[in-house]
């Protein structure tokens, strides 16, 4: 491979191993070696490879190459296992940010199956549905998709208007969509991929209504794949991005279902009609938040695509002088240019870090749910829903800045980069709306401040705040890490104290408490993304701090702890002058460490991009390939153009030759 000759130089003078972190990245230089290996094992399939590219392709050429390209996935997958080199995390690893998104650009039109129809039933089928569902998902003899969203209502779940009434001489439940507003909307697969759903409807039992419940619908034929009498099903249209993932609509006119197709772990439906209450409501969380921490990985995944593109082609692109007497820079040496990059370098390894620490929590607190206790669960949910507003949205914006650090050229599809924005932009809207998972983890927030106040025992992420109920007096301004926590964690504990004062006020007024909380709702959506940025901050930290790599990679990873944490003190300096103990004349010394901090990272910039390991093949990008040859693959892309496969076009003679000759 010839390689940009800036790139070498980048490579060659990196202080650390970047091999070094891509085991630490992996966990292990053995897994390292298992993930080239699957991925050889999938990119080398012709099968698997882009002939044309996707932009040129109709929409149902699109997702009719998604589903092929899909099935083919799901053969290798299952080709692994016989081979004893996969288990059931296979899937996960395959079909996610990393592999599926650079096999399948626009989405893969069977993930629900995987990532929320299995997890349902597995969360919330009594053992003898599991037995009987899971078996068919597994094997795949059924395609599932989860179908809760609906045209008129989205995250505000107990104002769905799918109705499932129970009819006890049949022992069958009678599904109808009673509104326009009721169909269910949005579903991945569900438009033409999918023959079974779990469908979350309003369960009425003699006239009387349950709140909603969770039921398994067939949809279509299993043989001819036909919609079944009563299911009006199809698909919803383009969207901004993910158009290979067949969202579609469903309705339901009077279709029965048996007794016994109500997932009813923690709810019952007797054959009398009897309904048996769940002890406790909170037990669905479990889904909902396996979710959220799978799609926090699959943001670092997309962030971290973006940056490598940005990283690299900064290093290649040449423009401008710094100093009028010497040759045109790389731009990677503008500082604004590493302002625009390197903070979200280091928020890959942030999110990281924080999501595995929740996917830790959700291992732990599964097997506590398993015994009864349900103490931890709560302050998992909060966990769970903030990270997945804050990570999205930090990762959306981080996108679309490292496509302007690209300039016009990362406004090609042959970037990728407005791809990877439309992925990325859609989790700030899916699986809970980011300001409704702010408000509700905020509502936790406010409740566990209570109980700070009268001194009872807090949760292990918001411990600190009982010292600031005892109004502490905080130690002046120092730039260490551990006056950066403190510091985010006072931020933490005067925003709630300020929200949940103002709702006192306002109540104290007459206002009726609900109202007190929307009034108040800005500054509980503040509270909430203070809460995620401390906790991830502190996870970052301690992450890089019990980390046993070299001295050379070790501070590495230090430099990018500190930038993130420096960079979101000035990007959030009004709350941290307000509630914490920084003053006006430490911001220009924080401002410089930023700027020392930048420079620390330039040299090995390439070399962390490096280290992430990222194939050509799922960077999808003309200007972040490993060889750097950005023009050469520009123009390369240009000529693969239905417009570029004849030197005139037919509109010239039909069109525009009248035109230039009507003498207007």
């Amino acid at each position: 491979m010839s390689v940009n000759k800036d790139l070498q130089y980048e490579r060659r003078r990196c202080t650390f191993n970047p091999t070094e972190l891509t085991h630490f990245w992996d966990g292990s230089q053995l897994k390292t070696e298992q993930r080239h290996e699957r991925e050889q094992f999938f990119l080398n399939d012709p099968e698997l490879v882009d002939k044309v590219p996707i932009k040129y392709k109709s929409h149902k050429e699109v997702y009719e190459d998604a589903i092929r390209k899909s099935c083919r996935v799901l053969q290798k997958i299952r080709e692994l296992q016989e081979m004893g080199k996969g288990g059931i995390d296979m899937f996960s690893h395959v079909l996610g940010a990393m592999i599926g998104s650079g096999i399948i650009r626009e989405g893969n039109p069977l993930v629900l199956h995987y990532v929320m129809f299995i997890p349902a039933i597995m969360g919330q089928g009594t053992i003898k549905q599991q037995v009987h569902w899971l078996s068919k998902s597994w094997g795949g003899s059924i395609i599932g998709t989860y179908a809760q969203t609906e045209l008129g209502h989205g995250t505000f779940i107990r104002g769905l208007e799918t109705t499932a009434t129970y009819d006890p001489q049949t022992q069958e439940f009678i599904l109808n969509s009673p509104t326009l507003t009721s169909y269910k909307w949005w579903p991945g697969g569900l438009g033409h991929t999918a023959n079974h759903a779990i469908v979350v409807a309003q369960l009425y039992i003699k006239g009387d209504c349950k709140g909603v419940h969770a039921f398994v619908v067939q949809l279509r034929d299993e043989n001819t794949h036909e919609p079944l009498p009563g299911i009006k099903i199809g698909e919803i249209g383009t969207k901004l991005g993910m158009n290979a993932t067949n969202n579609g609509f469903l309705g339901f006119d009077n279709v029965r279902i048996p007794r016994e197709h109500m997932l009813m772990k923690n709810c019952q439906v007797l054959e009398d009609g009897t309904y048996v209450k769940s002890l406790n409501d909170k037990l669905t969380y479990g889904t909902m938040v396996f979710v959220r921490v799978v799609l926090v990985h699959d943001i670092v995944h997309y962030l971290l695509k973006a940056v490598v593109i940005a990283t690299r082609y900064s290093a290649v692109r040449r423009q401008g002088q710094i100093n009028a007497d010497k040759p045109e820079v790389q731009i990677i040496d503008y500082v604004t240019q590493q302002y625009k990059i390197f903070p979200h370098l280091a928020a890959c390894f942030a999110y990281r870090m924080s999501a595995d620490a929740i996917w830790n929590m959700y291992n732990v607190v599964t097997g506590e749910l398993d015994k009864g206790d349900m103490n931890k669960l709560p302050e998992l949910h909060a966990l769970a829903c903030c990270i997945k507003a804050v990570a999205s949205a930090d990762a959306a914006n981080g996108v679309e800045q490292l496509r302007l650090a690209c300039g016009g050229h990362g406004y090609m599809d042959a970037s990728n980069l407005p791809n990877l924005y439309g992925l990325v932009t859609a989790i700030c809207t899916y699986e809970g709306e980011n300001t409704v998972l702010l408000l509700q983890t905020a509502r936790y927030l406010v409740k566990v401040w209570k109980q700070a106040c009268s001194g009872q025992s807090l949760p292990e992420s918001m411990q600190y705040l009982t010292a600031y109920t005892k109004g502490i007096k905080q130690a002046p301004w120092k730039n260490t890490l551990q006056c950066i926590v403190t510091a985010y964690q006072a931020v933490v504990a005067g925003k709630i104290r300020s929200a949940a004062e103002n709702i006192h006020l306002r109540i104290s007024k007459g206002v009726h408490l609900e109202d007190a909380w929307n009034q108040t709702g800005i500054e509980l959506a503040q509270c909430a993304d203070a809460y995620c940025r401390a906790f991830v901050v502190e996870k970052f930290i301690e992450g890089v701090q019990k980390t046993v790599v070299s001295k050379e990679l070790h501070l590495v990873l230090s430099q990018l702890c500190e930038l993130y944490a420096v960079y979101w003190i000035l990007q959030k300096r009004g709350d941290f002058l307000q509630f914490s103990s920084l003053k006006n004349e430490n911001i220009p010394q924080l401002q410089s460490r930023l700027e020392e901090l930048l420079a620390a990272i330039r040299p090995n910039a390439i070399g962390i991009v490096d280290g992430f390991d990222v194939r050509d093949e799922l960077l999808n990008s003309a200007l972040g390939a490993y060889d750097g040859d950005v023009y050469t693959r520009l123009f390369a892309e240009a000529m693969k153009s239905p417009l570029n496969q004849q030197s005139v076009n037919e509109s010239f003679e039909k069109y525009l030759k009248p035109f230039l000759k009507s003498n207007l």
